[in-house]
C-alpha cells in the first residue's frame, strides 16, 4: 500500500523533543467558568459569544439560537453587562481571574508541603483567557503525564462541569500522546468543603451576629435540565442540608434559593430576588446571604448579590444585608481542594509520600542498566 500524501496526514499536536526516560510530572488542572479581559463592551461581547454560544449552556436548536444569539443577545448584553463589571472591576483586573490564579498558587503550595513528587498546579477558564489550550500545551512542555482535571464548581452540571469535559476531550482528540486522565465531577458533600462553607458563615457571625436568615443563593439553571436528568439542584439542596446540620439550624432558619435567571422560561425556584423582596413583608429585616456554589468570587456574588440584591431587600423594607464572600483563596479552601487532589490521585506515583525513596531506587537502577549495557558493548 502507498504511503499517504503527506498533505492528507493528519496532524497531531506533539514535542518533537521528547525523550523516553525523561522524569514525569503530575498536572492539577483547576478550571473556572470564565471571565472577560476587560470591562469593556467589546471584551464583554467576545467573552458573551463565546460563553453563550457553547451548546451544554443554552440547549436551544442550533440555528435558532444562533439567530437570537447574535441578531439580538450580542447586540444589546455587552453594554449592559460591560456597566455591570465596572462596578467590581479592581486596578489589577478581574476579581474572579485573580482570585482563581491566587487559589492555584495556594494550592501548588499546599501540596508541595505535603507531597515530595512533582506535582504542578495551574488553573484555567472555560471561557476566555487564560484558556484551556495554553494550559494543557504548558503542561505537555513541563512533561505532565498524569493529570488531574478539577472544575471549581462544588455542585454538577452540565451547563458547566460537562462543558469542561468536553472542551478537554476536544482538545486531547489533536494530540498525539494525551496524558493519563482523571475528572472530578463534583463535591458537593466532601465534609472539608462543608466545613469550610461553616467556618465562613461562623467567622462572620463573630463579627456581625446572626440574622433571622441565612440565605443560600446558587446559580440557576433552566427547570428543564432538571426534569432531563441534571444533578444540579439535588446536590445543591444536599449542600445546604450538610451545612445546616453542621451549623445546628433548624430548618426554617436556612433557605435555598436560585439566581442569574435569564430568558422567559422557567428556572429553578424560589428565585432569589423574589425571596429577598419578599423577606421584609414576612418580619425578617436582616438577612445573610452565601454563595455555596461559587468556589470564588465574581460578577453574580459581588455585583449580582451584594449590590443589586442588596438593594433589592433593603428597597423592600429591610435593614440589615450581610454577603459572605465566597471561599476564595481562604486556608479552610485550600485545605479542602488539597485533601480532594491527594485523594483522587492516590496511586500515581507522583503523589506517593515516598517518592523520593523510590525515584532515588529508580535512578540507582537506571545507572545500573546503564553500567551493564556499556559493560556488554565492550
Amino acid at each position: 500500500m502507498a504511503p499517504l500524501p503527506e498533505a492528507t496526514m493528519p496532524r497531531y499536536f506533539g514535542l518533537s523533543n521528547h525523550r523516553h526516560g525523561d522524569p514525569a510530572a503530575a498536572g492539577v488542572l483547576l478550571v473556572n467558568l470564565g471571565t472577560p479581559d476587560a470591562a469593556t463592551p467589546r471584551a464583554v461581547r467576545r467573552y458573551l459569544a463565546e460563553f453563550l454560544g457553547d451548546p451544554r449552556v443554552v440547549e436551544l436548536p442550533r440555528w435558532l439560537w444562533r439567530l437570537i444569539l447574535h441578531g439580538y443577545v450580542l447586540r444589546v448584553r455587552p453594554a449592559r453587562s460591560a456597566a455591570l463589571y465596572q462596578r467590581i472591576w479592581t486596578p489589577e483586573g478581574s476579581p474572579l481571574a485573580l482570585g482563581t490564579a491566587a487559589l492555584a498558587q495556594r494550592l501548588q503550595a499546599a501540596l508541595q508541603a505535603q507531597r515530595p513528587g512533582p506535582i504542578l498546579v495551574r488553573h484555567a477558564m472555560r471561557y476566555g483567557r487564560p484558556g484551556l489550550r495554553a494550559a494543557l500545551r504548558d503542561f505537555a512542555a513541563a512533561g505532565v503525564r498524569r493529570l488531574l482535571v478539577l472544575p471549581l464548581f462544588p455542585q454538577y452540571s452540565a451547563t458547566t462541569t460537562a462543558s469542561v469535559f468536553d472542551a478537554i476531550a476536544r482538545e486531547f482528540a489533536g494530540w498525539r500522546w494525551p496524558p493519563e486522565q482523571r475528572f472530578i465531577n463534583d463535591y458537593h458533600a466532601e465534609p472539608l468543603y462543608v466545613e469550610a462553607l461553616a467556618r465562613s458563615v461562623e467567622a462572620h457571625w463573630q463579627r456581625h451576629g446572626r440574622a433571622g436568615r441565612l440565605l443560600l443563593s446558587f446559580h440557576g439553571i433552566p427547570e428543564r435540565n432538571l426534569l432531563a436528568g441534571d444533578p444540579y439542584f439535588c446536590q445543591c439542596q444536599a449542600t445546604a442540608r450538610r451545612l445546616r446540620e453542621r451549623l445546628g439550624l433548624e430548618e426554617p432558619e436556612l433557605l435555598v434559593t436560585f439566581q442569574s435567571r435569564v430568558g422567559r422560561a422557567k428556572w429553578l425556584q424560589p428565585y432569589t430576588e423574589a425571596t429577598l423582596a419578599a423577606l421584609p413583608g414576612e418580619g425578617i429585616r436582616h438577612v445573610q446571604v452565601l454563595c455555596p456554589g461559587f468556589a470564588v468570587d465574581c460578577l453574580e456574588t459581588l455585583e449580582e448579590i451584594a449590590i443589586g440584591n442588596h438593594a433589592r431587600f433593603l428597597h423592600a423594607g429591610g435593614e440589615r444585608f450581610e454577603y459572605i464572600p465566597a471561599l476564595n483563596a481562604g486556608d479552610d479552601h485550600v485545605a479542602a481542594l488539597a485533601e480532594l487532589v491527594l485523594r483522587h490521585g492516590q496511586g500515581w506515583n507522583e503523589f506517593d509520600p515516598g517518592w523520593d525513596a523510590a525515584r532515588a531506587q529508580a535512578q540507582q537502577a537506571a545507572a545500573r542498566a546503564r553500567r551493564e549495557r556499556f559493560r556488554d558493548a565492550r
